[in-house]
């Protein structure tokens, strides 16, 4: 066998063709404007960066919008309207005790006992001091107070020469099917 290309193989060139020559097409001035198209790339440049710079301009003053504590609308109502009428679960939200004297212990998110704790404390304390009114005034004696206080005054008795008639309860009777009552002696 011989080969016909002496060397390694095939080898392509590729043809001079700076002798052909088509007159009517050619480059025109008037197809693509060069400037027209670098001016759109730079205001296109311009504009994108624009709103870029305005997106993060809205975003900061959204978040810090966002990061300011929101004001109730006026038709909002307080926190201690909106809860539901009491008697309240313990430990739910808004749950509390108010004590005689006006003061309000707040009970939510604690034991169920702490209620009774509450309650228990306020009524030994009423029992050594005796209880008040809301202005603070005392209405009430402590017990030890009302005990020395009878036992100095004494406790009233019956009265000389009274007979069991005078201490006789009026019943009513079956016949007259409660309108008339009769005296019984217990």
């Amino acid at each position: 066998m011989t080969d016909k290309h002496p060397g390694n193989g095939h080898k392509t060139a590729t043809p001079d063709v700076s002798h052909i020559r088509n007159v009517e097409v050619t480059h025109e001035k008037s197809d693509v404007s060069v400037r027209g198209v670098s001016m759109f790339v730079i205001a296109l440049t311009i504009a994108a960066i624009a709103i870029h710079l305005g997106m993060w301009g809205l975003f900061r003053y959204l978040d810090a919008q966002a990061a300011k504590a929101p004001q109730p609308g006026p038709m909002a109502l307080p926190q201690e309207e909106r809860l539901p009428q009491g008697p309240r679960l313990q430990a739910a939200p808004g749950f509390e005790v108010t004590l005689e004297d006006g003061r309000k212990v707040k009970l939510e998110r604690r034991e169920p006992q702490a209620e009774y704790r509450v309650l228990r404390q306020q009524w030994d304390e009423n029992l050594r001091t005796g209880l008040k009114d809301q202005s603070g005034k005392v209405v009430g004696m402590p017990i030890d107070a009302a005990i020395d206080k009878v036992v100095s005054a004494g406790l009233p008795s019956r009265v000389k020469g009274a007979t069991m008639s005078d201490y006789a309860l009026g019943l009513p009777t079956a016949a007259s099917s409660g309108r008339e009552s009769e005296k019984r002696v217990p």
